[in-house]
């Protein structure tokens, strides 16, 4: 007779095959993704608008940007602790909940600074929701295909920026009040509601707070929705035995297991978020600087983000069959590249090449850096450490505008892509000699999967 302790969740998932239950949780976090890209760029769609109507400064636009990184940052640290505290699925809802309400209290906005305020608390549940998910499909998808699954999520979640811009652009000219309706697009995200009830807690985590018969109900369930579509499930692997979970909380940061991947995602997303948005925020405005029009470089920079739903789809692809950490670190120098050679030449069709270069591998690496950072903590620190690292990379961003400007300003505009380049690169040398490999682990369990043994019941008797 099975002990209940022996839950045994991770084994158990992993041997599973992609059934309707997966297929399900992976429409819910893209459809949440799809809101969160849609949301993001609200701010900078209206803000020429908003400036005028309330005769705002340049600086005023500045601020709201730059505060609204800060509140990513509270946003993914608060999170990521609530989600090792309370849970991913209900973290996972009220921060999707949370972003839709301040979403729709932007419709409201009487000024600068009302709209600035309720862009914070927008962009804080914006990216609390971001690291929650990511966490979820790192603990409910077999290990050995984790991955793919994360880039599918982006695949269609970033369509949300392209419908978004289409909208706006529809919508903004009008009436002198309709850029508030974009706001209320944003608001749609509230839908993600009718997923919750087919949606489980992540067994995973129910395990490592010892609660041990929610995770076999959990386990049960789902085993029972798998062997129902896809036949008898092969046996589990034994459970390994596991240390003493350390107690949820920043008092994680004493245990150098968690401390030391929290560093190197910190690395990773502060490189990742200077070298993205240094790159899309001062693209259009650096070209028509130096000469080329606005309509050009608007057009050029759009051409360009054709490679963006194409990227996630390529990392689907190689994600899981390569070391995630070498698919990075290919990734981040061939961004480096492209983006160099962006900054250094001035003719249109290798603008958008380059560009489109850019676009295609800095998705791509992001859809990777979203596989890759929950695998490097156990589970009762994964969601903490991950909400962390993401955090910090949003954080950057509230100087890192600063200080292209001062590049710019100081030295020109090569050394702008120079420095956007030198980020990539850093990022790139930083994993290749200090993140761990992950792939070992996942061939194991994959292994396990296809090895022929012994089917098991749908669910395990205590």
């Amino acid at each position: 007779m099975q002990h209940i302790r022996t839950t045994n969740a991770a084994n158990r998932l992993d041997r599973l095959p992609i059934s309707k239950f997966h297929k399900t949780t992976l429409l819910a976090v893209a459809f949440a993704y799809f809101f969160e890209f849609a949301d993001i760029n609200t701010f900078a769609i209206t803000a020429p608008v908003v400036r005028e109507q309330w005769s705002a400064e340049v600086n005023d636009i500045a601020y709201v940007t730059s505060t609204s990184f800060v509140g990513m940052f509270i946003g993914a640290v608060v999170a990521g602790g609530l989600a090792d505290r309370l849970g991913r699925k209900r973290t996972l809802t009220w921060t999707t909940l949370w972003f839709t309400l301040w979403s729709f209290a932007c419709v409201f906005a009487w000024d600068i600074w009302s709209l600035g305020v309720f862009r914070v608390l927008t962009s804080a549940g914006l990216s609390a929701m971001t690291v929650v998910a990511v966490v979820y499909i790192s603990e409910l998808f077999p290990s050995a295909k984790r991955g793919k699954f994360q880039a599918y999520a982006i695949v269609i979640g970033i369509c949300g920026t392209p419908a978004t811009n289409l909208i706006a652009s529809a919508v903004v000219p009008m009436a002198d009040w309709s850029w508030r309706l974009v706001y209320l697009w944003g608001t749609l995200g509230v839908f993600f509601l009718l997923f919750v009830r087919k949606l489980e807690e992540s067994p995973q985590w129910l395990e490592a707070r010892g609660r041990h018969e929610e995770a076999e109900a959990v386990l049960a369930r789902i085993e029972a929705s798998a062997a129902a579509e896809h036949g008898a499930l092969p046996e589990a692997r034994e459970p390994v035995p596991q240390a003493p979970a350390v107690k949820p909380g920043l008092g994680m940061l004493k245990d150098k297991k968690f401390l030391y991947p929290t560093i190197l995602l910190s690395v990773l997303w502060v490189t990742q978020t200077i070298g993205f948005f240094g790159y899309s925020s001062w693209a259009p405005t650096l070209l028509a600087a130096e000469g080329v029009s606005v309509e050009d470089s608007i057009f050029y920079v759009a051409l360009t983000t054709v490679g963006a739903p194409l990227g996630s789809f390529l990392a689907a692809m190689v994600t899981d069959r390569f070391e995630r950490k070498w698919c990075l670190v290919v990734f981040g120098v061939v961004i480096a590249a492209a983006g160099l050679m962006y900054g250094l030449t001035f003719t249109p069709v290798l603008i958008v090449v380059f560009g489109f270069l850019v676009n295609l591998f800095e998705r791509g690496y992001t859809a990777l850096a979203y596989a890759y950072s929950p695998e490097l903590f156990n589970t009762s620190g994964r969601s903490l450490g991950t909400s962390i690292a993401y955090g910090l990379g949003r954080l950057s961003n509230a100087v890192g505008p600063l200080m292209i400007a001062g590049i710019y300003n100081g030295i020109g505009y090569e050394a702008v892509f120079m420095f956007i380049a030198g980020t990539w690169t850093l990022g790139a040398l930083v994993l290749a000699f200090f993140g761990p490999a992950t792939r070992r682990q996942r061939l194991a369990a994959a292994s396990e999967a296809d090895t022929p043994t012994r089917s098991r019941p749908a669910a395990t008797t205590p």
